[in-house]
């Protein structure tokens, strides 16, 4: 089993992989490869983070419909690039696939918010994934505060 932080450097792999695949379309297994040999990660990490790439890759249209459905005030085409990306891999790794417990998918949505997001990121993506999840049930709210299902 890997290591949070191991972890943690594949959802950082992911994001910064699906964020290149928003200016380059993805032509084939090639464009993976030539990631790894710019950013060289131990084996288990790129294992982890093929697992959420190929998946996210492979279910994307059903995630984001997932996001669409529990935006409130706001606008799909409103959402910044960065933005779409963490909520996709929170989606998919903890709601979708369960690669990861729901909220440990969440929080660490936020953290990669603080790392790679602006100020207000952060509570951005947590209001939505407490949406999504919750509307989807993969976590329960009990009088404000959010119970995981598992």
């Amino acid at each position: 089993m890997l290591k949070v932080e191991q972890r943690r450097k594949a959802r950082i792999a992911t994001l910064q992989f699906l964020f290149g695949l928003e200016f380059h379309p993805l032509e084939g297994k090639e464009e993976l490869k030539d990631f790894w040999n710019y950013n060289p990660f131990r084996k288990s990490v790129r294992t982890y983070a093929e697992k959420l790439i190929w998946g996210i890759i492979e279910t994307q249209e059903e995630i984001d419909e997932i996001i669409k459905k529990s935006l409130t005030k706001w606008k799909w085409d409103r959402i910044g690039l960065i933005e779409k990306v963490i909520l996709r891999i929170a989606v998919y790794e903890g709601g979708m696939s369960g690669l990861s417990p729901s909220r440990t998918s969440i929080y660490e949505a936020i953290e990669l918010a603080k790392m790679f997001g602006s100020e207000d990121t952060p509570k951005f993506i947590n209001g939505i994934l407490d949406r999504v999840f919750t509307t989807q049930n993969w976590i329960e709210k009990e009088d404000g505060n959010t119970k995981s299902n598992e």
